[in-house]
């Protein structure tokens, strides 16, 4: 017959001869312990994550890029059309779905948001390996609150293109920009005398971003369309020749938060917070000191 065990006997559970039950003191202490060791990690495993983002987010970046270039290899060495607003809506009323991204964003529920079938048929859709979700940046998931009561998870576009770059269709006046007109629009990859410093592709602020045409004035401290900050505070862009990278903005104004009507444009610059604006513009395009030959698009 087994014996019986009471508490107070020496073998039994509370006892002396066995395994002692932790305090209550040393359970807080412990508690505490794994609660310090939480909050150390916690933002150590929030950046690792976001690097792996920002790693995603080059490579969606490079396959644009890739693309890029086989658009122009078939057109003789052309670049992508590049049209604004007004531009957009009738490549997609023609159904010729001939600029590089035929999609207009905002925070309502307009189908331009998410309709992957028209960025698909899009002058760079059917030379993007990835399929059109390159076009996303995965930091990107902000929606207004009637995209999120109708259950969206995240709109189809977070990257545009250099507005210097490609023919800008309602706003050429012969092989020149009416926005810029004093500076080279790049009509062919030729064009480009120094491909590694002039960006094509950059993720745009969520609050900014509606057509795929990045545009701000040379010449005037204002931003017009506002750069990502996404990643750390930056925002990734590809170059002419291919390479990317990922530019961390200095100043407050180019960063405001990731969330609708957040970024009040068009925005001043002030002199002592230019040194933003004044690097993206010294990579958007160049004085224009010389004839392009342009192209006749077909």
């Amino acid at each position: 017959m087994r014996g019986s065990w009471s508490r107070g006997s020496p073998g039994g559970r509370w006892g002396g001869g066995g395994r002692r039950a932790f305090t209550l003191v040393e359970l807080l202490v412990t508690v505490a312990m794994v609660s310090v060791l939480v909050a150390l990690l916690l933002p150590a495993m929030g950046a690792v994550r976001e690097r792996g983002r920002a790693a995603v987010c080059l490579g969606h970046h490079r396959q644009l890029s890739v693309a890029l270039h086989l658009y122009a290899g078939d057109g003789e060495d052309r670049l992508p059309y590049n049209f604004g607003a007004a531009g957009t809506l009738e490549a997609v009323a023609s159904g010729r779905f001939n600029n590089w991204a035929t999609s207009l964003l905002n925070w309502e529920l307009d189908p331009g948001n998410t309709n992957l079938h028209w960025l698909r048929a899009g002058g760079l859709g059917p030379h993007l390996a990835g399929g059109v979700s390159v076009l996303g940046c995965p930091s990107d998931r902000v929606l207004s609150a009637l995209q999120r009561r109708a259950g969206w998870r995240a709109r189809a576009r977070s990257i545009s293109l250099n507005a210097m770059v490609g023919n800008a269709g309602e706003f050429m006046e012969g092989q020149s920009n009416t926005n810029n007109p004093r500076y080279r629009q790049f009509l062919r990859v030729s064009d480009v005398r120094v491909p590694a410093r002039i960006f094509t592709f950059i993720d745009e602020h969520p609050d900014s971003i509606n057509d795929g045409y990045f545009l701000n004035r040379l010449g005037r401290r204002e931003w017009i369309d506002l750069p990502g900050s996404y990643h750390g505070g930056g925002a990734t862009l590809s170059h002419v020749d291919g390479h990317g990278t990922v530019r961390r903005w200095r100043h407050g104004r180019t960063r405001p938060p990731a969330r609708p009507d957040a970024a009040s444009l068009p925005l001043t610059v002030p002199a002592g917070e230019a040194g933003d604006f004044e690097w993206l513009m010294e990579r958007t395009t160049s004085e224009a000191a010389y004839e392009s030959p342009g192209y006749l698009a077909p």
